[in-house]
């Protein structure tokens, strides 16, 4: 749904570093596995030009390129 040259923007996609660890609580679990999934989709994905900062809590910008 996102056009040519269009930008996505997800705030706080580290969790606390949850996210880049072996954190695995049950409490966040399924938040912790959602991110990992949109980080690895979004990345992988050949579509998107996706870079992760790690600034504060985290951001990930994607750019659609086709």
């Amino acid at each position: 749904m996102i056009k040519p040259n269009g930008i996505i923007f997800a705030d706080n996609i580290l969790y606390k570093g949850y996210v880049l660890s072996d954190y695995n609580k049950h409490k966040q679990r399924t938040a912790v596995r959602n991110l990992r999934e949109y980080i690895r989709e979004t990345t992988e994905n050949k579509n998107l030009d996706t870079k992760i900062l790690e600034i504060g809590d985290g951001l990930a910008i994607s750019k659609m390129l086709v």
